[in-house]
């Protein structure tokens, strides 16, 4: 039997060892998912405190529940658990290793992919031959083939041949927080292969754990898959954004634009206008391609302004919190101000890449004095580029009262309870959340 196949039967009998790299909003829901199938499942994470959490029962991410943590983790006797750990030597027990870890831009909007090339890294130090790699954090058309390929053909013990001695594939993502309609089961999965072999075993793995494997020709295929759906939503998004900025100047509610527009059964898919856009995906995404394409001698322009546009509505939004205060004969400069919403999209705990912080820090820089109101993160954490030391004040109205004006950035469901705003001065709503009618006492604006 050659490793191909004893991979494969391995699968098939549930009796593949699964390693996951990186347990956050992606890896966390794969390792939970192969373990709830019958594999034997290993997590890996640098963070010790995620490895004493899991194996707690505890969860750190919301949508999550610590009971289906606690299963898995900690379960009751006679049922095998998933090992967390930050022993990364025990990659050479797993037989299929899914990378997810992120893949952040640089200074200059450049790929940053120190996590993916020092993990490829670390796996090929324990690297031995019939293991599976796959990498599943999004990146630019090539990354799988060109930085992944070489460090485990050339692994300690090798030359390795993939194909043969191992295999690689790449498959992207496709988390979406807090979407009741779709989980990590039911998202169809895509999956680019480095050869029959490799796309053969990471199908059957897939397969194994997940509703729908669509099958492509490539990792360069499936890796700009996944640059295309983010894309299509970063350009569109900018669209709307700047319509809404035209409107705005026009006296054109963009709302009620975008209602009329969605009652046409084809040719139109509605996207809404926002404060900026977060997310690990959107606001990162398009710029390893446009970087890529660059490189290639091509100019992605549509990406480039899209990612121009969008990155503006947190001054705009910022600028409309002025001309609000002043048509209530404040400044900006000493007015307290309450932020509704630190996370990047309504009713989840997370909070990469959202525009709030921005929004903050505009306008504490104009001299406003700044609190936040989120009841899923009511401490905000330490990120890669902001650090706010702030924690939440209560979501009521006699707090939202003491506010000269609120702003609302994120569209949570308790912020479209009209009760919160009956004591507020101002609000500024950037989601078009608030109820009609809630503000009585005050005045309601649109951002």
């Amino acid at each position: 039997m050659n490793r191909l196949e004893s991979l494969l039967s391995k699968i098939e009998r549930r009796d593949a060892v699964v390693g996951v790299i990186g347990l956050g909003y992606v890896g966390l829901p794969l390792a939970l998912l192969f373990k709830e199938c019958g594999f034997q499942v290993v997590g890996f994470d640098v963070d010790p405190s995620k490895v004493e959490r899991l194996h707690r029962g505890e969860s750190y991410i919301r949508h999550i529940g610590p009971e289906r943590v606690a299963a898995a983790f900690a379960p009751a006797d006679g049922v095998r658990p998933i090992r967390a750990t930050t022993d990364f030597g025990k990659l050479s027990e797993c037989d299929a290793i899914l990378i997810c870890v992120p893949t952040p831009l640089g200074g200059h909007r450049e790929p940053d992919l120190t996590y993916v090339c020092g993990t490829a890294e670390t796996i090929a130090s324990t690297f031995r031959p019939g293991q599976l790699v796959i990498l599943e954090s999004t990146t630019y058309p090539g990354t799988t083939r060109e930085e992944l390929l070489p460090r485990l053909e050339h692994a300690a013990g090798g030359p390795f041949a993939c194909g043969t001695d191992f295999f690689l594939a790449f498959s992207p993502e496709r988390e979406d927080p807090g979407n009741p309609k779709f989980d990590t089961r039911t998202i169809p999965k895509v999956v680019g292969g480095m050869d029959e072999g490799s796309l053969e075993a990471a199908v059957a793995l897939y397969g194994s754990a997940i509703d729908t494997v669509v099958p492509v020709s490539s990792p360069e295929v499936a890796e700009s898959a996944k640059l295309l759906e983010n894309i299509f939503r970063a350009v569109n998004i900018a669209l709307v954004n700047e319509l809404k900025v035209v409107f705005d100047r026009m006296g054109i509610d963009v709302w009620e634009v975008i209602e009329a527009a969605k009652t046409k059964p084809f040719g139109y898919m509605p996207f809404y206008p926002g404060p900026g856009i977060g997310g690990h995906c959107i606001p990162l995404d398009p710029f390893y391609l446009s970087w890529k394409a660059s490189e290639s001698g091509s100019w992605a322009r549509f990406i480039e302004l899209a990612g121009e546009i969008n990155a503006l509505m947190p001054r705009y939004v910022v600028d409309r919190v002025a001309l609000a205060l002043n048509d209530a004969g404040r400044s900006m400069k000493g007015s307290k101000i309450l932020v509704l919403g630190l996370s990047y999209k309504a009713d989840i705990d997370d909070d990469r890449e959202s525009p709030s912080f921005e929004v903050i820090e505009h306008l504490q820089e104009r001299g406003a004095v700044v609190d936040y109101c989120d009841p899923h993160i009511p401490k905000a954490k330490k990120g890669r580029k902001h650090d706010l030391h702030m924690a939440s004040v209560p979501c009521d109205a006699d707090t939202l009262g003491q506010f000269d004006a609120v702003l609302l950035v994120t569209a949570h469901k308790e912020f479209r309870n009209p009760a919160i705003y009956a004591k507020a001065k101002l609000v500024i709503d950037t989601r078009n959340a608030v109820p009609p009618g809630a503000v009585t006492s005050g005045k309601l604006w649109k951002a």
